[in-house]
């Protein structure tokens, strides 16, 4: 699969902006997904995640209640919806793909080692 995230600018603390990552190549029904960024000379850290059968969502502690991970099978696309930014949120954000078959459909990593297919990332910036 292939991935390509967009949707990244610069906007004002307390704004919003929407993140997607368009899939090619097989249905993201395949694959557990997942956004993560990383800032300069810092390593790159899990921010949202989806299971593979969409039941489940995970979140990083820091965006829950304004960052929402959402997936369109459809259209072979994901989303993140960020509010309420803040300048802590600049950073580069990439969505990436997990192919392990896990036991349980609902669950979805919140490692980035293990996920296998990387998009390019997006930058945004969040200015006080």
């Amino acid at each position: 699969v292939q991935l390509q995230a967009s949707g990244g600018g610069l906007v004002q603390a307390g704004g919003s902006l929407r993140l997607s990552c368009t899939a090619s190549g097989r249905s993201i029904s395949s694959y557990g997904m997942g956004w993560f960024r990383q800032s300069p000379g810092q390593e790159r850290e899990f921010v949202a995640a989806i299971s593979r059968n969409g039941g489940r969502t995970y979140y990083e502690n820091s965006v829950k209640g304004r960052f929402t991970i959402s997936r369109d099978v459809a259209k072979n696309m994901v989303y993140l919806q960020m509010n309420s930014l803040k300048p802590e949120d600049t950073a580069a954000y990439f969505c990436a793909a997990d192919r392990t078959w896990y036991s349980s459909s609902l669950y979805a990593s919140t490692v980035p080692d293990e996920y296998d297919y990387w998009g390019q990332g997006t930058q945004v910036t969040v200015s006080s």
